[in-house]
Protein backbone atom coordinates (compact mmCIF):
# COMPACT_ATOMS: atom_id res chain seq x y z
CA UNK A 1 0.00 0.00 0.00
CA UNK A 2 1.46 3.24 -0.70
CA UNK A 3 1.46 6.36 1.69
CA UNK A 4 -0.66 8.14 -0.96
CA UNK A 5 -3.59 6.20 -0.44
CA UNK A 6 -3.38 6.32 3.40
CA UNK A 7 -5.70 8.52 4.97
CA UNK A 8 -5.37 10.63 8.41
CA UNK A 9 -7.18 8.77 11.21
CA UNK A 10 -7.72 10.86 14.60
CA UNK A 11 -5.20 10.34 16.97
CA UNK A 12 -7.18 9.56 20.08
CA UNK A 13 -10.99 8.50 21.11
CA UNK A 14 -13.22 11.18 21.58
CA UNK A 15 -14.19 11.14 25.33
CA UNK A 16 -13.05 11.99 29.39
CA UNK A 17 -11.30 8.25 29.43
CA UNK A 18 -8.23 9.85 30.47
CA UNK A 19 -8.63 10.04 34.42
CA UNK A 20 -9.35 6.18 34.19
CA UNK A 21 -6.51 5.11 32.56
CA UNK A 22 -3.39 7.75 32.20
CA UNK A 23 -2.54 9.05 34.95
CA UNK A 24 -0.17 7.09 37.72
CA UNK A 25 1.69 7.81 41.39
CA UNK A 26 3.18 10.88 41.12
CA UNK A 27 2.90 12.09 37.40
CA UNK A 28 2.92 15.40 38.13
CA UNK A 29 6.02 15.50 40.24
CA UNK A 30 8.85 15.94 37.81
CA UNK A 31 10.86 16.86 41.18
CA UNK A 32 9.72 15.93 44.70
CA UNK A 33 7.98 19.48 45.78
CA UNK A 34 10.41 19.33 48.88
CA UNK A 35 13.43 19.88 46.34
CA UNK A 36 14.74 23.57 47.21
CA UNK A 37 14.41 25.10 43.73
CA UNK A 38 10.91 23.44 42.94
CA UNK A 39 8.38 25.49 41.46
CA UNK A 40 4.78 24.52 40.74
CA UNK A 41 3.18 25.62 37.34
CA UNK A 42 -0.45 25.64 37.54
CA UNK A 43 -3.18 26.88 35.44
CA UNK A 44 -7.04 26.27 34.06
CA UNK A 45 -8.17 24.36 30.61
CA UNK A 46 -10.53 26.83 29.47
CA UNK A 47 -13.23 25.70 26.51
CA UNK A 48 -14.40 28.43 24.03
CA UNK A 49 -17.13 29.95 26.10
CA UNK A 50 -13.99 30.30 29.20
CA UNK A 51 -15.86 27.03 31.04
CA UNK A 52 -13.41 25.04 32.97
CA UNK A 53 -12.97 21.24 31.38
CA UNK A 54 -12.49 19.11 34.13
CA UNK A 55 -11.44 15.92 32.06
CA UNK A 56 -8.45 17.13 30.01
CA UNK A 57 -4.91 15.67 30.13
CA UNK A 58 -1.76 17.90 29.85
CA UNK A 59 1.53 16.84 29.59
CA UNK A 60 4.87 18.93 29.49
CA UNK A 61 8.32 18.36 28.55
CA UNK A 62 11.18 20.69 29.79
CA UNK A 63 15.05 20.66 30.07
CA UNK A 64 16.85 20.94 33.37
CA UNK A 65 17.72 24.01 35.44
CA UNK A 66 21.14 24.29 33.50
CA UNK A 67 19.12 23.91 29.80
CA UNK A 68 20.12 20.06 29.00
CA UNK A 69 17.03 17.76 27.88
CA UNK A 70 17.16 14.24 29.22
CA UNK A 71 18.17 12.04 26.51
CA UNK A 72 15.95 9.48 27.80
CA UNK A 73 12.42 8.52 27.46
CA UNK A 74 10.17 10.52 30.59
CA UNK A 75 9.74 7.99 33.24
CA UNK A 76 6.65 6.58 34.77
CA UNK A 77 8.15 5.60 38.22
CA UNK A 78 9.10 8.13 40.33
CA UNK A 79 11.94 7.46 42.46
CA UNK A 80 11.36 10.74 44.14
CA UNK A 81 14.36 12.72 43.36
CA UNK A 82 15.50 11.78 39.52
CA UNK A 83 14.43 14.55 37.27
CA UNK A 84 13.01 12.91 34.03
CA UNK A 85 11.97 16.23 32.35
CA UNK A 86 8.43 14.91 31.34
CA UNK A 87 5.38 14.81 33.61
CA UNK A 88 1.32 14.17 33.39
CA UNK A 89 -1.64 15.46 35.01
CA UNK A 90 -4.82 16.03 34.75
CA UNK A 91 -7.62 18.54 35.28
CA UNK A 92 -9.46 18.86 38.33
CA UNK A 93 -13.04 19.52 38.79
CA UNK A 94 -12.79 23.53 38.32
CA UNK A 95 -10.43 22.72 35.51
CA UNK A 96 -7.11 23.23 36.66
CA UNK A 97 -3.86 21.23 36.28
CA UNK A 98 -0.48 21.69 38.25
CA UNK A 99 3.34 20.39 38.13
CA UNK A 100 5.98 20.45 40.48
CA UNK A 101 8.68 20.77 38.75
CA UNK A 102 11.86 23.30 38.26
CA UNK A 103 12.74 26.01 36.18
CA UNK A 104 13.61 25.08 32.36
CA UNK A 105 17.15 26.50 31.13
CA UNK A 106 17.32 28.04 27.72
CA UNK A 107 18.46 24.92 25.74
CA UNK A 108 20.92 27.17 24.02
CA UNK A 109 22.54 30.76 23.35
CA UNK A 110 19.89 33.54 22.53
CA UNK A 111 16.89 30.99 23.20
CA UNK A 112 14.11 32.05 25.84
CA UNK A 113 13.50 28.97 28.06
CA UNK A 114 10.61 27.25 27.61
CA UNK A 115 7.77 24.25 28.99
CA UNK A 116 6.62 22.19 25.89
CA UNK A 117 3.03 20.93 26.63
CA UNK A 118 0.42 18.86 25.03
CA UNK A 119 -3.36 18.69 25.53
CA UNK A 120 -6.10 16.20 25.39
CA UNK A 121 -9.57 16.69 25.90
CA UNK A 122 -13.11 15.66 24.98
CA UNK A 123 -13.88 17.12 21.67
CA UNK A 124 -10.44 17.40 20.48
CA UNK A 125 -9.56 14.28 17.63
CA UNK A 126 -5.63 15.04 17.99
CA UNK A 127 -3.58 16.79 21.17
CA UNK A 128 -2.76 20.47 20.99
CA UNK A 129 0.67 21.49 21.22
CA UNK A 130 1.81 24.62 23.24
CA UNK A 131 4.73 25.96 24.45
CA UNK A 132 4.65 28.02 28.24
CA UNK A 133 7.15 30.63 27.85
CA UNK A 134 9.12 32.10 31.41
CA UNK A 135 8.64 35.70 31.45
CA UNK A 136 11.15 37.54 29.70
CA UNK A 137 12.18 41.10 28.20
CA UNK A 138 10.56 42.67 25.77
CA UNK A 139 13.85 42.61 23.81
CA UNK A 140 13.93 38.57 24.38
CA UNK A 141 10.58 37.85 22.80
CA UNK A 142 11.01 40.27 20.60
CA UNK A 143 14.46 38.32 19.08
CA UNK A 144 13.01 34.88 19.85
CA UNK A 145 12.24 32.98 17.04
CA UNK A 146 8.48 31.82 17.53
CA UNK A 147 7.27 34.35 19.59
CA UNK A 148 9.13 37.29 17.65
CA UNK A 149 7.27 35.80 14.49
CA UNK A 150 3.82 36.02 16.66
CA UNK A 151 1.37 39.88 16.91
CA UNK A 152 2.10 40.98 21.02
CA UNK A 153 -1.66 40.04 21.65
CA UNK A 154 -1.08 36.25 20.88
CA UNK A 155 2.82 36.22 22.19
CA UNK A 156 0.87 36.67 25.77
CA UNK A 157 -0.42 33.36 25.03
CA UNK A 158 2.89 31.43 25.47
CA UNK A 159 3.78 33.43 28.60
CA UNK A 160 3.29 32.24 32.04
CA UNK A 161 2.86 34.97 34.86
CA UNK A 162 4.63 34.40 37.87
CA UNK A 163 4.26 34.78 41.85
CA UNK A 164 6.85 33.73 43.29
CA UNK A 165 7.53 30.62 42.90
CA UNK A 166 4.24 29.41 41.16
CA UNK A 167 4.36 29.95 37.01
CA UNK A 168 0.58 30.39 36.07
CA UNK A 169 -0.58 29.68 32.60
CA UNK A 170 -3.70 29.08 30.95
CA UNK A 171 -5.15 27.11 28.56
CA UNK A 172 -7.91 29.04 26.13
CA UNK A 173 -9.04 26.19 23.60
CA UNK A 174 -10.88 28.87 21.87
CA UNK A 175 -12.29 31.98 21.61
CA UNK A 176 -10.89 35.05 23.10
CA UNK A 177 -7.46 34.95 23.76
CA UNK A 178 -7.05 31.52 22.70
CA UNK A 179 -4.22 29.86 23.15
CA UNK A 180 -1.61 29.97 20.25
CA UNK A 181 -1.49 26.00 19.44
CA UNK A 182 1.40 24.47 16.94
CA UNK A 183 1.66 22.36 14.03
CA UNK A 184 4.51 19.82 13.49
CA UNK A 185 5.30 18.22 9.87
CA UNK A 186 3.72 14.84 9.80
CA UNK A 187 0.91 15.94 12.03
CA UNK A 188 -2.66 14.94 10.74
CA UNK A 189 -4.96 17.50 10.42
Amino acid sequence: MSAKSLVATPGQTIGPFFGFALPYAAGDQLVPPSRRDAVRLTGLVLDGHGQPVPDAMIEIWQADVDGHLEPRPGSLRRDGYTFTGWGRASTDNTGRYSFTTVRPGPTGEGKLAFFAMAIFARGLSNRLFTRVYLPASPYAIATDRLLGSLPRDRQRTLIATEDGNELRFDVRLQGDKETVFLAFPGDAP
